[in-house]
């Protein structure tokens, strides 16, 4: 075994960003089935939020949704003789801390705020570092009416950072491209943008006076007592939203994963007068320690299968095995390159 120390040169760091699927196929970044948890939903957990699954079994959850209000509306109260709090408003405090970072801040929707909103929150299983910009579709329908959803990540001048990372409008158009259909900008006539997209929490938040305004019979419904065929008992605004996602004329979620892995390369140099002579016990004598064969003295000749990185202190820190036994003597030089990912 031989050691040659390695200078600043001999290493280079690269990233690259891989794309996926979002969803349980990442082969498919589509689902267009969309499935509830009456366990779920009846239970407590259900006043907060829904669970929604690609298809029936429950080890393919993928998102959920629910809605916040800052007055408490649209769910039942906690305490009848203490008005405000309730779910609702136990989930707007939740996301204003999350994404706002400030108890006294508005959530803003293009140039409009809100006190209310839906939320889509994709599985932490479902994404690796963040979703991809500009690769969102999200249709919603209200039975005779559909909106189709991206991020204006392609068409933005500059990007915006607040608690929770990166924010994008959420604007009419499917996978980055924006629709004039409504206005120039893609929001909502007089309400807004249809929401915010927040790529490195993997959350989506829906911005109701948009949406109500921009479906031509009526919106996807605000009144906090419209339920469908599912009943979440004290908080039945996640069902409508969730109604809306899962219509049946053409319910479609698009969406990649993106995540940045960092390489390493460090080129390991074996030049025409290094490692040609080799420890190893065939190579030379345990007791003597002289080259067995005389022919080894002058023009020896190894094969380098393995090469292993050391700290300073003698430790080994990793291992990379060559795909074959590359055979070296003194008139031969090689470069080997080894990746290392994280």
């Amino acid at each position: 075994m031989s050691f040659k120390r390695l200078e600043t040169d001999d290493f280079v760091v690269s990233a690259d960003s891989i794309t996926a699927g979002l969803f349980t196929d990442s082969q498919i970044p589509e689902i267009t089935t969309f499935f509830t948890s009456s366990t779920q939903a009846n239970g407590s957990s259900g006043d907060y939020y829904l669970n929604v699954f690609s298809n029936e079994a429950t080890s393919s959850l993928e998102f959920a949704v629910t809605y916040g209000n800052k007055l408490g509306s649209g769910s039942q109260a906690y305490n009848t003789s203490v008005d405000g709090k309730s779910p609702s408003s136990t989930i707007y405090g939740q996301y204003r801390t999350l994404v706002l970072g400030d108890e006294n801040a508005a959530f803003t929707f293009g140039s409009i705020t809100s006190s209310d909103f839906w939320v889509v929150s994709i599985d932490r299983n479902r994404y690796k570092e963040s979703i991809f910009p500009g690769s969102t579709t999200l249709l919603l329908s209200n039975g005779g009416d559909t909106i189709s959803l991206t991020d204006n990540s392609q068409i933005a001048s500059s990007v915006v950072f607040n608690d929770a990372g990166r924010v994008f409008q959420l604007v009419s158009g499917s996978a980055g491209n924006l629709s004039t259909t409504k206005q120039s900008d893609g929001y909502s006539i007089d309400s807004g943008s249809y929401g915010l997209f927040l790529p490195d929490i993997a959350t989506y938040i829906l911005n109701p006076r948009a949406l109500s305004n921009d479906f031509a019979d009526g919106g996807i419904g605000l009144d906090a007592t419209t339920t469908s065929a599912l009943t979440i008992s004290s908080n039945p605004n996640p069902n409508l939203i969730f109604a809306a996602i899962s219509a049946s004329d053409g319910a479609s979620f698009t969406s990649n994963s993106e995540e940045t892995i960092t390489s390493d390369y460090v080129f390991v140099r074996p030049r025409s007068s290094e490692f040609n002579y080799s420890e190893n016990p065939s190579f030379i004598s345990g007791s003597t320690g002289e080259v067995l064969y005389p022919s080894f003295i002058n023009a020896p000749t190894t094969y380098i299968t393995t090469v292993g990185m050391y700290n300073d202190n003698n430790e080994l820190l990793a291992v990379a095995k060559l795909s074959r036994p590359l055979e070296k003597d003194f008139t031969k030089e090689a470069l080997v390159r080894v990746k290392l990912d994280f």
